[in-house]
């Protein structure tokens, strides 16, 4: 899924946490090599450990799974934690904890056998009464952000051994792979003790997991570091672990790269990228995301009827955004191409739907987008009674009221978000709308976003499942309170097609009814979709070789290179 992302993340995608956990209180490493090893009994030095040095804008907003948001922290995990299934670079997937899977013929039953052999990293074994008890403490913490949404269709989860977990589920569903990928399998004997309040409140500054790589270190906004677990029964790292370093700057952030500060870089502004292809031991990578990335402009919709008082709601926004005529000029008035030039240099797509065409068939490709038309989006407004009267260059609301000035945010961690919003401030002006521009950090972006609605138009963005049940969720009501929904959208009809498509087992009828639903949301305008960016990551020629350039998804950040990378002679 991946949340919300400051790149992208990891799938993912992907929100919102209120509230960001810090990490446990690390000294960080020196900003040159790993620490060095310590001194043997023997008195000859231990060899230094030999760690990749991973450059990247955003940080964890928390080491929690259940709480977390942004794609950062989804990544970690990805290293740090195993799940039921692996999602590889090709799409497909891979069993991981389970070294079997079995469902039964009306699909309700689903009985899965887990590795021998696999250890917590604290030593202790991990059996099927772990897993089945992250699976029933997600579905049980309703506070928890992302999680709890992927057990929706999950009548019990159970472990009759310390090897078998049985899944049954009320009815069957065309995803189960996907409902499991980020469901990640916590160790009961640290969990268990949890009740509802505190397990949202819980730090996890320990990260005890199973995964190929454990924490060591971390100080959020500034590095996370991972050390490889050896004798792994499934991975065997050939580095010695990885850290991953914050740069606030994104100039300071590829100029890292080009020092050897750090050995690869997880994004960068694409203006930097002609400037690295030319660098001696620097290649440019650049391919779809492996969590189909998109990006939005998020319009707070929420009214008297949806506003989630209840949950925090405040419900701030702009009223005239409230009204389809303003967003129908807003997206007349968007010249997305120049954006995508200017912003992505050319590296990425026209967005029309939260589903990305990186999803394939689930993405809507025969809708006709919003044409770039100045001249009928003033029009639109005109004729819907947003008139400057007082000859200032703003529009006001129909009657004489609020002049049509709207505040646009955006997470301060965002390579991309700076420019895109200066572009939309010059478009916009044309049709008399005034910004006001204000770039956040992701935790305040977070408090000030949802359920709060505090805003007017943020500028940020999702990393896809491989399935699109997720980013179809976060458009129904029942997710407004819960803090998934950006916008506040509501459509009873957009509410029951979700439902259908939910437990549609048949493909075609399953993409035909995702198809309707995106055409629903494009029609009445919840979002205004820029682009579909590409993945665009470096590395250093000089210290690392294997990395996966071959496929057609780029994350170098994914276990899939972090595995494999080995030192260069």
């Amino acid at each position: 899924m991946n949340k919300r992302y400051t790149l992208l993340a990891l799938l993912v995608a992907f929100a919102l946490v209120l509230t960001a956990c810090g990490g446990q209180a690390t000294e960080a490493p020196p900003s040159g090599d790993q620490p060095a090893g310590e001194t043997p009994t023997g008195g000859e030095p231990a060899a230094e450990p030999v760690k990749a040095r991973i450059g990247w804008a955003g940080s964890p907003d928390t080491l929690n799974p259940g709480t977390a948001v942004l794609s950062e922290s989804y990544t970690i995990f990805e290293l740090v934690y195993d799940s039921m299934y692996q999602l590889n670079l090709d799409g497909s997937y891979s069993l991981e904890l389970a070294e079997s899977a079995e469902v039964s013929e009306d699909g309700i039953t689903w009985t899965f056998k887990i590795r021998p052999g696999v250890t917590w990293h604290d030593g202790q074994p991990l059996t099927a009464h772990d897993v089945a008890f992250s699976y029933n403490f997600y579905q049980q913490n309703t506070d928890f952000v992302y999680l709890p949404v992927y057990t929706d269709y999950f009548a019990s989860v159970e472990a009759p051994d310390d090897s078998t977990v049985v899944i049954t589920l009320t009815e069957a569903i065309p995803n189960m792979e996907s409902q499991l990928i980020f469901l990640y399998v916590l160790p009961e004997h640290i969990w268990g003790s949890l009740d509802t309040a505190s397990a949202a409140e819980f730090e996890n500054a320990e990260m005890v997991g199973s995964g190929p790589f454990k924490l060591v270190g971390y100080s959020q906004n500034e590095f996370v570091e991972l050390e490889a677990v050896r004798n792994h029964p499934l991975y065997n790292a050939k580095i010695d672990g990885a850290v991953f370093r914050t740069y606030t700057n994104p100039d300071a952030l590829v100029q890292a790269l080009r020092t050897g500060e750090v050995d690869m870089i997880t994004e960068m502004p694409n203006t930097a990228v002609p400037g690295l292809r030319a660098e001696s031991n620097v290649e440019v990578v650049v391919g779809a995301p492996v969590a189909p990335e998109v990006s939005d402009i998020i319009f707070n919709l929420t009214n008297e009827t949806t506003c989630p008082v209840a949950d925090g709601g405040e419900c701030t926004g702009h009223p005239a955004l409230r009204d389809r005529q303003v967003r129908l000029a807003l997206s007349h008035a968007t010249d997305k191409q120049k954006i995508i030039d200017v912003v992505l240099l050319g590296l990425g797509s026209k967005g029309t739907t939260l589903i990305p065409d990186g999803l394939g068939v689930w993405y809507n490709d025969a809708i006709v987008d919003y044409e770039f038309n100045v001249d009928l989006a003033n029009q639109i407004l005109e004729d819907a009674g947003y008139l400057d009267t007082d000859s200032d260059g703003i529009r006001e609301m129909p009657g004489g009221g609020d002049p049509l000035i709207f505040r646009l945010n955006w997470p301060n961690d965002s390579t991309t978000a700076p420019r895109e919003a200066e572009l939309l401030d010059e478009m916009w002006t044309l049709i008399g709308i005034d910004l006001e521009l204000q770039a956040l950090d992701p935790d305040t972006l977070t408090a000030v976003c949802c359920p709060v609605f505090d805003f007017d138009i943020i500028i940020w963005g999702w990393g896809s499942d491989p399935d699109p049940g997720f980013l179809l969720s976060v458009m129904t009501t029942d997710e407004i309170p819960t803090g998934n929904s950006e916008t506040g959208y509501s459509n009873a009809e957009y509410d029951a097609l979700y439902v259908a498509q939910a437990t549609e087992l048949d493909l075609q009828t399953r993409i035909d009814v995702v198809h309707q639903m995106q055409q629903i949301v494009f029609d009445d305008i919840a979002y205004l979709i820029p682009f579909y960016a590409q993945s665009v990551q470096a590395f250093r020629t000089d210290r690392f070789s294997g990395w996966v350039t071959d496929m057609a998804k780029v994350a170098l950040e994914d276990v899939s290179s972090l595995l494999v990378i080995e030192p260069v002679p």
